[in-house]
């Protein structure tokens, strides 16, 4: 076997040596009889074997005489492959803060934490594959550099091959048509606009890629760069994309309940008590319905001590998502039909021209988990929105294209893939179920 020495301990004639080779959570114990007469390499390198050490090693498979595991390997041959000196390898059999092992992500992957959120995250990462490929769905490869702000929040990421220091010196204004793509352009804040064209041309796709948010924020749900899943379907209307929002949830939950039980049963051990329990709701339980108008009224007559007093227009905080799904239904809960203002401007009007055809999926501990809604399909709305929001609506004219030409109804959702990781691991900061977090001043 190969892997990295986890803890070596020795007690009269043997010698216990774990290793852990990322497969999966619980280590392999290696005993070394050295009664037994090992042979003088052997000896050596058990010497000199400390934790963290990449090592090979000869045994033989048999059933364990201890309590804790039910195989053990009786080693005969140890050769170490790459040494780990004890006075600088920082990550000694001893407990380590999560803030610490912030300032080596590079090591951390050695840990129990964080072997276990890779591996929760490769599996959910691929379930999200499997769920849209065994329903149809085309993957769609968004453009990471874009010229449009599809959220219209203005919080981009600037990409130019201008000398930007040199401008400044000259006073003279920036002159986009000499940078690189003739215009200015950013790193993009989503796939969905984009991913609406390949909808009105093969019916059911999703893009699963890196999104940017220039946001000077420091909580522990915001990063710079993270992933988005984003399905767009076309003949959607907002009834089928909760259908499907649903369906998605459950079935990428269910996997990882299902193939992660040891690396959930640590998170649920030492991170967030009953976090596997909530998951199995989530899992199995029908999906609660409620319009927004609804909402508020029901948050109105509740007489709960909100910190923002919910109203008609207000934008739905945290706390009000958590008490719909945890106090109101005691369960997971779609929200629909918001007011326009508060939205953003590709969303499908109400004909009461106050709300849009929009929904939130909330769900219990966290809040809202995914957002989406039925896109505006009307030429003349779509460019009065775009017109009222004083977007520059040249950026929109191949958007509006798609209004002009073969319009269908369509409807999609977004699912931030590492908030998305932060609830089923119940790990409290974004920047830890992620492999190398991008956060302000940290790159």
């Amino acid at each position: 076997m190969r892997g990295w020495v986890r803890t070596k301990r020795e007690m009269k004639n043997l010698v216990f040596v774990e290793v852990n080779d990322g497969s999966c959570f619980n280590n392999i114990q290696c005993t070394f009889d050295t009664g037994a007469g090992l042979n003088p390499d052997t000896e050596a390198a058990l010497a000199e074997l400390s934790t963290g050490a990449a090592v090979e090693i000869k045994a033989k498979l048999i059933s364990s005489p201890a309590s804790g595991q039910a195989v053990e390997a009786a080693a005969t041959a140890l050769t170490i492959l790459g040494p780990s000196p004890v006075e600088t390898y920082p990550l000694q059999k001893k407990r380590h803060t999560l803030e610490f092992l912030r300032e080596i992500t590079h090591l951390r992957p050695r840990t129990n934490t964080f072997g276990a959120v890779a591996r929760v995250r490769n599996r959910l990462a691929f379930a999200i594959h499997e769920f849209f490929q065994s329903r149809h769905f085309k993957y769609i490869h968004t453009p990471i550099i874009t010229s449009s702000d599809g959220e219209g929040a203005g919080a981009m990421f600037q990409v130019t091959t201008l000398d930007l220091a040199a401008l400044a010196k000259s006073g003279k204004e920036v002159d986009y048509s000499k940078d690189f793509f003739g215009k200015w352009t950013g790193l993009a804040v989503t796939g969905q606009l984009e991913v609406e064209a390949f909808a009105q041309a093969l019916t059911r796709v999703y893009t699963f890629g890196p999104t940017f948010r220039a946001e000077n924020s420091h909580t522990t749900r915001h990063l710079a760069e993270f992933w988005m899943i984003e399905p767009e379907v076309a003949f959607f209307r907002l009834e089928d994309n909760m259908a499907l929002a649903e369906e998605f949830l459950k079935y990428i939950i269910g996997a990882v309940l299902k193939d992660c039980t040891e690396d959930l049963a640590f998170f649920n051990e030492h991170y967030e008590k009953g976090i596997i329990d909530t998951l199995e709701l989530v899992a199995s339980a029908k999906f609660a319905h409620i319009t927004y108008t609804d909402a508020i009224k029901e948050m109105e007559k509740s007489g709960e001590n909100f910190e923002f007093k919910p109203y008609w227009g207000c934008d739905i905080q945290t706390e009000h998502e958590r008490f719909l799904a945890e106090k109101l239904t005691k369960g997971p809960i779609i929200v629909t039909d918001y007011p326009k203002e508060i939205k953003a401007f590709y969303m499908k009007q109400n004909d009461d021209n106050k709300t849009v055809r929009a929904m939130d999926v909330c769900v219990p501990r966290l809040g809202e988990i995914i957002g989406g809604s039925e896109r505006e399909d009307n030429f003349e709305r779509l460019e009065g929105r775009i017109k009222e929001l004083n977007l520059n609506i040249d950026d929109y004219s191949w958007y509006l294209d798609l209004r002009r030409y073969g319009t269908v109804p369509h409807s999609g959702f977004g699912l931030g893939f590492d908030r998305l990781m932060q609830y089923i691991t119940g790990m409290v900061n974004i920047r830890d179920v992620v492999p190398f977090p991008r956060t302000q001043g940290k790159a």
